[in-house]
């Protein structure tokens, strides 16, 4: 880890202070970025590969920003807070110059990757805060291509960057620790949740959800399942709790030795692809059930079940609520008819 005082990261010092951003790709990933980070306050020079295309694209936020504002998913005075807070730069050099924090959101190429962070990082200030949108690539080895990598982190929005709250923060093992509260700093000025993980392959957002879509195709091909049918059971029964709680969580208040039953079940057709997790099996012979026992993956305290299910309670009300006054998803002609 570094410690140099002569170059120390200055950006984000609290979350009141107006950053200067530059967000390098204005595609429809880096645009929704520098709509997020404009809308919180900072200004954003967004760059491409062309001063032309930087333009198109300031002009498509702008238009985005009107339509958004006027179906009530951002600020009545959107269009006036994007246009004076972002602005489109001649290039990638100019937009980084004096950028306390850059984000890199250009194509999920490495070599297009490592040619655009040598640019940004050979013109940005020696203390700037380098971040890159990759949602698949190991950070180290985007890191080869960045001066002074210890300035260098994954910060990995999710599409629609405006709408989805959720952001990992994904330090390679040089990354100097002082960079990451800086960086969290500036990701909760928007409204946003980080959360910070290892560098390893998928981190951690892909792997689970390619890992739920492999299992997903799994079953189609062996049918089991449509996909239309796949979708319902997903997005009305566990995926219906993923708003409110994650997988640790929900396993808690199943019962791990639950879980641990429901293994063995599934070991009787997949005993290698649904091995029971070593940590399960762990604690379900310590005893450790979850909420029931007041220890597992999370030790809830059994004082706290009856304010963690009231909570439960409520939110699935809340969630269904919401969905009915939503209406289904505009998939098919008859549930575009039927919705609001």
């Amino acid at each position: 880890m570094t410690t140099n005082p002569e170059a120390q990261p200055q950006a984000v010092q609290t979350q009141s202070a107006q950053h200067r951003i530059a967000v390098v790709g204005s595609g429809y990933m880096g645009g929704g970025i520098a709509q997020s980070l404009a809308l919180a306050g900072s200004t954003v020079k967004i760059a491409d590969i062309s001063e032309e295309i930087a333009r198109k694209n300031y002009d498509r936020l702008l238009a985005e920003a009107a339509e958004f504002a006027e179906q009530g998913l951002f600020p009545a005075d959107a269009v006036e807070r994007i246009r004076a807070n972002v602005s489109p730069a001649p290039s990638i050099e100019d937009a980084v110059a004096d950028a306390d924090f850059i984000e890199e959101a250009v194509p999920e190429k490495i070599e297009i990757k490592h040619e655009t962070l040598r640019r940004i990082s050979a013109a940005a200030r020696p203390d700037a805060v380098i971040g890159s949108n990759t949602s698949t690539i190991r950070i180290a080895e985007l890191a080869t291509a960045v001066e002074r990598p210890e300035r260098f982190l994954g910060v990995h929005f999710s599409n629609p960057a405006p709408f989805i709250p959720g952001v990992e923060l994904i330090p390679h093992a040089t990354t100097d620790e002082a960079v990451i509260p800086l960086v969290e700093a500036l990701v909760a000025s928007t409204g946003k949740e980080s959360a910070r993980v290892k560098d390893a392959t998928g981190f951690v957002l892909n792997r689970l959800q390619y890992a739920l879509f492999h299992e997903a195709t799994q079953i189609v091909e062996e049918g089991i399942a449509t996909p239309e049918d796949i979708d319902t059971i997903v997005r009305t029964t566990f995926g219906f709790r993923l708003p409110a709680f994650g997988p640790f969580a929900i396993a808690d208040m199943a019962g791990l030795d639950v879980y641990a039953f429901c293994y063995a079940s599934l070991q009787t057709r997949w005993p290698e692809r649904f091995a029971t997790p070593e940590s399960l099996r762990k604690l379900v012979d310590a005893g450790k059930f979850g909420t029931k026992s007041g220890a597992g993956y999370l030790d809830v305290p059994a004082e706290r079940i009856p304010e963690l299910v009231a909570y439960r309670n409520k939110a699935y009300v809340a969630i269904k609520k919401l969905m009915d006054e939503l209406g289904p998803a505009p998939i098919h002609a008859d549930s575009a008819e039927s919705g609001n």
